[in-house]
């Protein structure tokens, strides 16, 4: 049987590749094409587009990146129609996958949307795209599922796909050694986001803030798959003591503390225990047009599964070198603000889990709900044919 898989990011893409390397250890028949990146195509799909070219961000950005998306999506339903899938799973990045799910629905082929759009946070009458279009809806942080069955979507929380997430073996003189760092000092982890244009926009001022933070400190920024490595360099220049790095959780695991951008990466940072502070900005235009529509009281995925603040949130003109210097001096020595955002990130990790008697790797129970679609698509054919 053969599966469309899209993921248009760095977080999706990561998602992709396990959810196709579990499926394919209980099933080695399974065929896979779709949109993807390196991680994917390691583990055997077949990319008919590359997950960087969907990078894109904010509400102003995306309109001269069109053509090319577009351009992406007919050659990919176009392979679809080719290939003719038997299930079309879609990974976050709403803006391409909606419509993926769209054209699946409507040449009957059933649509798993995996890691769903944040409807909650905006546009929460954009809900009755999944319930249209969507057959099963996979969910990984814990208040999603009844949001979504309440308006009517077949959903489920399957826990998040990092939440178990062994914690990195290289202990930290190995990994000194490896990247060229001076144990001696702390080091703090830089994640500015996987995009190009909101790396743009958060990096100068994560930079300036690790300048002034001094030269006490050594900082690693991961490189993100979606990005070129160049293209960092160039924004890094001659600074000192900047690192890139290949992987984000040993970073953020070795790391006294972080500068992270809103995303999956605070995700990443709770789960590996790194105290952090969460910033972010885009266009002016891109923040006048979305913050109304916003409809959630935090912005760190981090807090809004909390309930509370457990990290500083310092969002568009609020993200200032001066604050977070302010609040990054808060959480580096051992005390109290320390303790507490730890004991903050413990709980969150262990709600992302899910319900401890489920004692299944999330990304597995996924794998069984998708797995579960295929014998239920598998069975219907064999009975048609035999009429």
């Amino acid at each position: 049987m053969r599966i469309l898989i899209s993921a248009g990011e760095a977080s999706g893409e990561l998602y992709g590749a396990q959810l196709i390397q579990v499926l394919r250890s209980r099933d080695p028949s399974l065929e896979f094409f779709g949109v993807g990146g390196d991680r994917m195509r390691a583990v055997g799909c077949d990319t008919v587009a590359d997950a960087k070219d969907l990078a894109v961000v904010g509400i102003s950005e995306i309109f001269s990146h069109l053509p090319k998306i577009y351009g992406r999506f007919r050659r990919l339903i176009a392979e679809a129609d080719k290939r003719h899938p038997d299930l079309a799973i879609v990974i976050d990045s709403p803006a391409f996958n909606w419509r993926v799910a769209r054209q699946m629905h409507k040449r009957g082929i059933p649509v798993v949307y995996y890691v769903c759009p944040q409807f909650w946070a905006w546009r929460q009458g954009r809900v009755r795209l999944l319930r249209k279009y969507v057959t099963k809806a996979l969910v990984i942080f814990p208040f999603e599922e009844q949001f979504y069955r309440d308006r009517g979507v077949d959903a489920t929380f399957v826990g998040h796909p990092l939440a178990d997430q062994a914690l990195p073996a290289m202990d930290r003189g190995d990994y000194a050694v490896q990247h060229k760092l001076d144990p001696a000092k702390p080091w703090i982890t830089l994640m500015p986001g996987s995009r190009v244009k909101e790396v743009g926009m958060n990096l100068p001022v994560m930079l300036e803030s690790a300048a002034k933070l001094g030269c006490g400190y050594e900082f690693l920024l991961p490189l993100a798959p979606t990005l070129d490595r160049s293209f960092l360099e160039s924004l890094i220049g001659n600074l000192p003591s900047i690192h890139l790095v290949s992987d984000a959780l040993p970073a953020l695991f070795h790391s006294r503390a972080g500068i992270i951008a809103s995303g999956t990466a605070t995700v990443e940072a709770a789960i590996m225990g790194t105290p952090f502070v969460m910033v972010y900005r885009v266009s002016p235009l891109t923040y006048l047009l979305g913050r109304p529509r916003i409809k959630v009281s935090h912005f760190a995925m981090v807090n809004l599964i909390a309930g509370e603040q457990v990290v500083p949130e310092l969002v568009q003109q609020d993200f200032t070198v001066e604050k977070v210097v302010a609040r990054m001096n808060e959480i580096l020595p051992f005390g109290p603000a320390r303790d507490k955002m730890i004991e903050g990130l413990a709980s969150v990790k262990l709600r992302l889990r899910g319900p401890a008697a489920r004692a299944v790797h999330p990304i597995d129970r996924a794998a069984e709900m998708v797995l579960g679609l295929l014998q239920g698509r598998l069975a219907s054919r064999i009975e048609a044919t035999a009429r």
